[in-house]
């Protein structure tokens, strides 16, 4: 109840309190999402920080990470989302890594002015990864023939099931060199002077704890979010959650397109895959 009062009170009567909000950047990272698995995107979080980089009287913003990774795209378009507020609001942004920062969240991490992790954190993961499943075979065994017909003669590249074809392994591999130099040039660009290892160890696709992290510079610091915050504006410094607008239910509404049971159905299987794919990027890390 006293916390309330305090905050109800206009400023010039609180008694040198500082406000820093908190962003949770929390989940995969994934476009669209669903109401069985929320995504961490850019949408999703958007309103959050314009919020939190709107506070006036706050010096700085702090974000909590906890991402395995996932989509480059929407790792990349947080991370320069955060870095235009924070140009634009003036603010200094402290990153905090909980369980993991790994792959994209890494990446979304590196828009802090300072990253300070749990020594028991993990970090890292400097790579690309794509993964999939073929089923070719599965066919052949159920009887059933596969018939597809298109104009362009790539159109059917990586086909799940068709049988592998080196010329199209080559070519995507050729698609994560190019994402993995963005990668490095904006580790490169944001870490200018921390890093303490060679390129090939850091850039290798391997992950660390926090406290090894710390040794080859990919963080700045270890500790909790609530102490270091303190030990820097103050006991009376005060943290304050921002987060997105949700419905009713605490989750968006369904899109519509299909109805009844065939909507059902689909809405299910669709879960069902993000449920899969989000514990694959967790499960890399013991999580």
């Amino acid at each position: 109840m006293a916390g309330l009062l305090r905050r109800l009170l206009p400023k010039r009567f609180r008694k040198d309190e500082t406000v820093i909000p908190v962003v949770k950047l929390h989940g995969a990272i994934m476009s669209g999402g669903s109401q069985f698995r929320p995504a961490l995107n850019l949408t999703a979080v958007a309103q959050a920080l314009d919020r939190a980089f709107s506070m006036k009287g706050s010096p700085a913003v702090a974000i909590s990470i906890n991402s395995p990774g996932g989509s480059p795209v929407q790792s990349r378009m947080i991370y320069n989302r955060i870095r235009e507020l924070a140009r634009e609001k003036e603010k200094k942004v402290l990153v905090f890594v909980e369980d993991v920062a790994a792959s994209g969240g890494y990446m979304i991490a590196l828009a802090g002015d300072e990253i300070i992790a749990d020594p028991t954190s993990i970090v890292g993961s400097i790579g690309v990864v794509s993964g999939g499943f073929g089923f070719p075979e599965l066919l052949k065994k159920i009887g059933v023939e596969r018939r597809v017909y298109t104009a362009g003669e790539n159109k059917m590249i990586l086909d799940p099931f068709q049988p592998e074809k080196e010329k199209d392994i080559d070519y995507l591999k050729t698609l994560q060199l190019e994402i993995h130099k963005i990668f490095i040039d904006m580790v490169t660009e944001r870490r200018a002077g921390r890093i303490k290892a060679d390129e090939g160890t850091i850039f290798s696709g391997l992950f660390w704890t926090g406290t090894r992290g710390l040794e080859l510079g990919l963080v700045d610091g270890l500790g909790d979010m609530r102490q270091e915050l303190k030990s820097r504006y103050g006991e009376k410094t005060r943290l304050a959650l921002v987060s997105s607008p949700r419905s009713l239910f605490g989750r968006r509404a369904p899109g519509v397109g299909l109805s009844g049971l065939e909507g059902i159905g689909a809405s299910l299987l669709s879960g069902l895959a993000e449920v899969a794919e989000e514990k694959a990027l967790w499960g890399r890390y013991g999580l």
